[in-house]
């Protein structure tokens, strides 16, 4: 028998989901020394997924009966692609020198092929693991691992990947991701004695502090309300041609033979079109002046629509899927220890130091939340070096997720 949840309007759904996050950024920020040591643990992102879960677990609220996850994943979702790539700047990420993209990149494949190997890894010892829907779930990590939640979101929505299921390699991702960030930061302080090891020439980090620094007091401004209303009207606006390109699409492609099993590659999927779209949409108009608009807050403008959607992802989930877990931790250790093994491989080989292994590793693994926070370990000015890697992985982020979805719905079967 189904029952019915507490509170059934979604008006006061929003309004519970909005103080939610800002119980968890008031907290994660503030001085009280309890919630210090607590953030320390515990990270916030996982708070944002599991709360609103919590809510549905428990029958306070019905994620599957409310509207606001599509409200979302429709509009706030492409809205915040546009607003977290138009800041990339293209010239200032080639500037950082060959040895920085070389282990950004790096970060980006030893993803791409760790996820392959790890499946087919626990497909040889314990095939249970990776049997049915696992793949699917995957390519949400790979999404996350690659970009960040908004590329995981769209690969949920591409792939079509069950909410438990996703809810699952949630915690996954999370967890063993956070795992890693602390190893990563643990290593920070012994730079030195790394960088002696590969033999890396670290003159190019201080260049890099002077350049940061020259920027920020260069761009950085109060957002005004001309400001918001304009970085409003480029991420709605590309939302908006984005879906009505995606109309014009799909209106063509419905044309085509059917022998050509377009849908195969979720070149059928209304939501991979727009997805893409408006990535490549904020990606174009990084190269205009509204780029511009990074310095009064574009990129923490779409940061708060992606964490509105985080928190509809959550209200969906079943924490009792948990215990279902155990192999899959298995399986992501292998995909992380494959990454780690590729980029220090390449560190010691191209001689690169620790502080762009580590920014190179974040900004694939963890994203725009935990970049800047390796890159302040090294030195507090290079934390936006960390952001622009990140973006970077914003952009490549669908692309790329997208093409180890379907080498591994090949292996599937």
């Amino acid at each position: 028998m189904t029952s019915t949840p507490l509170i059934t309007n979604d008006a006061v759904v929003l309004g519970l989901l909005a103080v939610t996050l800002g119980l968890v950024f008031w907290t994660g920020t503030g001085p009280t020394p309890f919630w210090r040591r607590f953030y320390a643990i515990v990270p916030g992102l996982l708070l944002c997924y599991f709360i609103p879960a919590l809510y549905n677990t428990f029958g306070l609220i019905d994620g599957e009966s409310s509207g606001l996850y599509p409200m979302a994943r429709d509009y706030l979702l492409p809205s915040a692609l546009v607003l977290l790539t138009v800041s990339v700047d293209i010239r200032a990420i080639l500037r950082l020198g060959p040895k920085a993209l070389i282990m950004f990149l790096t970060g980006t494949a030893s993803v791409m092929l760790g996820a392959v190997l790890a499946f087919l890894v626990l497909r040889g010892l314990a095939p249970e693991v990776v049997a049915g829907e696992v793949w699917r779930g995957l390519t949400t990590v790979a999404g996350s691992w690659i970009g960040g939640g908004a590329n995981q979101a769209a690969m949920r929505e591409v792939f079509e990947v069950d909410m438990n299921v996703f809810g699952q390699f949630v915690a996954v991702d999370i967890l063993v991701s956070s795992l890693w960030l602390a190893l990563i930061l643990f290593l920070a302080p012994r730079a030195a004695a790394f960088d002696r090891w590969t033999g890396a020439d670290t003159r190019a980090i201080d260049e890099l502090k002077r350049r940061v620094e020259a920027y920020q007091a260069e761009h950085t401004r109060v957002a005004s309300l001309p400001d918001l209303m304009v970085i409003l009207a480029i991420a709605l606006g590309a939302t908006g041609l984005a879906h009505a390109l995606t109309d014009l699409i799909l209106a063509g492609i419905a044309t085509l033979p059917a022998e050509w099993n377009l849908a195969d590659y979720s070149l059928t999927s209304r939501f991979f079109w727009v997805v893409v779209l408006a990535t490549t949409f904020g990606l174009l108009l990084s190269f205009t002046r509204a780029r511009r608009y990074e310095g009064a807050g574009a990129s923490k403008v779409g940061a708060a629509m992606l964490y509105v959607l985080i928190a509809t992802i959550g209200m969906h989930m079943d924490l009792g899927a948990l215990r279902d877990v155990p192999g899959l931790f298995a399986l992501a250790a292998v995909w992380l220890l494959i990454h780690g093994v590729l980029m220090f491989a390449v560190a010691k080989l191209i001689r690169a130091p620790l502080f762009f292994l580590a920014i190179g590793s974040e900004a694939n693994i963890g994203g725009a939340a935990s970049a800047p926070v390796v890159a302040s370990a090294f030195h507090p000015a290079l934390a936006p070096v960390g952001v622009l890697l990140a973006v970077l992985g914003y952009v490549l982020g669908t692309y790329c997720a997208y093409l180890v979805g379907l080498a591994l719905q090949a292996l599937a079967g």
